[in-house]
């Protein structure tokens, strides 16, 4: 792997969304003297949530510890450090009909494209986003992959002008899935755990690809799945098409992941033939990471002995877009019952867990009107508050 050096700068979105927030009552609060309780806790926020650049230094080398040790064995590491069986990216060369699946998160994508070659590049594409319902992210694996198969047929079913594969060819799919799994080869492998929400048993240790081409069989669609990835290493091969010099990705979405192109002969867990390339992408898995080094708060604490998954996923729940706007709910949870920050009660739907999603966080924080009209109204119509 060489020198490897991680950092990784983690805005506190979620103070800074606050620190707006308050500037929308702070008249009201000035007046009954709980204003600086209210911007203490802020503070005291702040201050444990800081990443100087001092300690993410110790966070990147702390990572290139486990790095290592995730290389050599197999649950040697916090980091998993998953062997992709991809050891070739796009060249630019690639022509011809492709579809994907792409599921990691509380929605899917589907997507056709035809590919030109280094002339044509993307000739065409088209795409679908659905959403999928919260009881199938904890209901049974058939329920779930019916869905997504159903939806999949769906968007076949619609194949426009130009987009018909050759005659005699069955229609191939490459199935991103952005959850923890162990390659068996480039078109399969099982499913570890469940993150990001999704708690569904009877999937765990399942071959995901034979979920999938099961529930295609049960409805009738002929599609065979060419190839599994992970969504990280699906970006790294995005960037890849366009650009040879691309060595690594990162996701920063529901979840977050990394993935890089690792030299196969530093990977002493690898026991087959070694690559023609001499490449190999490492899955990371980098969501688990823990040190002591990363800088925990009390509401990061609470959250994570709050979730379906206590105790795993520490990194993800304090940087991705499913955890942020819960960190924020906490905090403004916090000021409204020690400094009276929504007058003398607290909202009640301040105690609904992510209630408070990442993007309206998000909206807040770029709120640049001059009396911050777009926070006031999204803290009103999502708390109903006055």
């Amino acid at each position: 792997m060489g020198k490897v050096a991680v950092g990784a700068a983690v805005v506190c979105t979620a103070a800074a969304v606050c620190a707006v927030a308050a500037l929308v009552v702070r008249h009201r609060m000035k007046s009954s003297g709980k204003w600086a309780r209210a911007m203490a806790i802020l503070k005291e926020f702040e201050e444990k949530g800081a990443t100087p650049i001092g300690k993410l230094r110790q966070v990147a080398d702390a990572m290139a510890v486990e790095m290592h040790a995730g290389l050599a064995s197999e649950g040697g590491s916090k980091l998993k450090m998953l062997i992709s069986y991809v050891d070739n990216l796009p060249t630019g060369d690639e022509k011809g009909l492709y579809y994907a699946l792409d599921l990691g998160g509380t929605n899917f994508r589907v997507l056709r494209v035809q590919l030109g070659g280094k002339e044509g590049r993307v000739d065409k594409q088209e795409f679908d986003e659905v959403s999928i319902p919260p009881h199938l992210m904890t209901g049974s694996s058939d329920a779930l992959f019916d869905f997504i198969a159903g939806a999949l047929a769906k968007f076949v079913s619609e194949e426009g002008e130009g987009f018909h594969p050759a005659p005699g060819r069955q229609r191939e799919l490459g199935f991103t899935f952005s959850f923890p799994v162990r390659q068996l080869s480039i078109s399969s492998g099982t499913l570890i755990k469940w993150t990001k929400g999704f708690n569904i048993e009877d999937t765990v240790g399942q071959d995901v690809v034979a979920e999938l081409t099961r529930a295609m069989e049960r409805i009738g669609l002929d599609m065979r799945v060419a190839a599994l990835v992970n969504d990280t290493i699906g970006t790294l091969a995005g960037g890849r098409y366009t650009n040879q010099d691309v060595i690594a990705a990162v996701i920063l979405g529901t979840g977050t992941n990394a993935a890089y192109v690792e030299r196969a002969h530093a990977i002493p867990k690898w026991h087959g033939l070694l690559p023609k390339s001499g490449e190999m992408v490492i899955n990371m898995e980098w969501g688990n990471f823990r040190s002591s080094h990363l800088p925990l708060t009390d509401y990061d604490q609470a959250l994570d002995a709050e979730s379906l998954n206590p105790g795993e996923q520490i990194f993800e729940k304090m940087i991705s877009g499913m955890y942020l706007g819960d960190i924020v709910r906490r905090v403004l949870c916090r000021m409204a019952e020690e400094a009276d920050f929504f007058g003398d009660t607290v909202p009640p739907k301040l105690k609904i867990p992510f209630i408070l999603r990442t993007p309206d966080m998000s909206a807040m924080h770029h709120d640049t009107s001059p009396d911050l009209k777009v926070v006031a109204t999204k803290l009103k119509d999502i708390l109903e508050v006055q």
